[in-house]
């Protein structure tokens, strides 16, 4: 399961990167509008300057005699002129820092989009591999039949679900001859493929069980992954590392208890291999 909530958790890091980055997209659209709005406001600013300058040269041309008009006009033309500059200094300053900004959110942006991109490729990568070993299983175990166990993949992991009446006798969890047969062809193919992390699950009915080995099915479920757990570590050599043994009980049915047939289905060991995450993970840390 932790494997299960370590996908769940960086496909939401994945879902996060992406929702950041359509905020990042929608920032950009902002930046650009006032940008333009700086613009036309410095391109207003730099055609009063003209006018004015332009109604300058018409008074001092018509009003030669009018001195002190004359010098009233320019000093009003000088004010202005004055504060028309230095609104269109402010505004060029205002104009560069939003440039500067989206200039940075335009980086950011290739980044995060690259870095989405990335794992994206490793996790169609994993995906490739999970089908890969599907493949590869189904063909190894074709000898089986569809009620004795089966192979899928779900949620990029493979899943080789086995039936009780392949393995096990009721009540136990020593693992039957033909059981060790079919875990000896799943151990071969493993060995030659070592980027999969691989967990047991046992699961059960809902029938109640008390004896005087196993208090409940929970315990009974938990005894059979660790049976098969000990068989591919130590009589089929399988790294101890890659291994985990888990008991589901009956608290995790693939069909209705209410009948032969769901129960039957229920009662099974699922063998569970997930791609490592290493490379993924880097990427993450990255």
């Amino acid at each position: 399961m932790a494997v299960v909530e370590e996908r769940d958790q960086l496909c939401d890091r994945i879902s996060g990167y992406e929702s950041e980055n359509k905020q990042l997209q929608d920032s950009v659209l902002t930046l650009n509008e006032e940008i333009a709005s700086l613009s036309s406001h410095n391109s207003v600013l730099k055609n009063t300057i003209l006018d004015l300058e332009e109604t300058n040269q018409q008074l001092t041309e018509e009003n030669q005699t009018l001195t002190k008009e004359q010098i009233q006009l320019q000093k009003e033309y000088s004010n202005l002129f004055t504060d028309s500059y230095t609104q269109a200094h402010l505004y060029n300053e205002r104009l560069k820092v939003k440039e500067q900004e989206l200039s940075k959110k335009e980086q950011l942006l290739l980044e995060r989009e690259a870095a989405i991109r990335e794992l994206q490729q490793e996790l169609a990568r994993q995906d490739s591999i999970a089908k890969r070993m599907n493949d590869i299983l189904r063909n190894a175990l074709l000898g089986f039949n569809s009620d004795e166990l089966t192979v899928e993949i779900k949620n990029g992991k493979v899943y080789i679900s086995m039936s009780d009446k392949l393995l096990f006798k009721s009540g136990s969890a020593s693992v039957e001859n033909k059981g060790q047969e079919a875990l000896g062809i799943v151990a071969r193919v493993l060995e030659k493929n070592q980027d999969f992390d691989i967990l047991i699950e046992g699961h059960t009915d809902n029938v109640p069980i008390k004896t005087a080995q196993y208090a409940d099915n929970w315990d009974l479920s938990v005894a059979r992954a660790t049976s098969i757990v000990r068989i591919l570590a130590g009589k089929y050599n399988l790294d101890p590392k890659r291994l985990t043994a888990s008991g589901k009980g009956e608290f995790s049915p693939r069909a209705s208890n209410e009948t032969t047939q769901g129960r039957a289905q229920n009662r099974r060991t699922e063998i569970i291999l997930s791609p490592r995450l290493n490379e993924l993970m880097e990427l993450l840390n990255e």
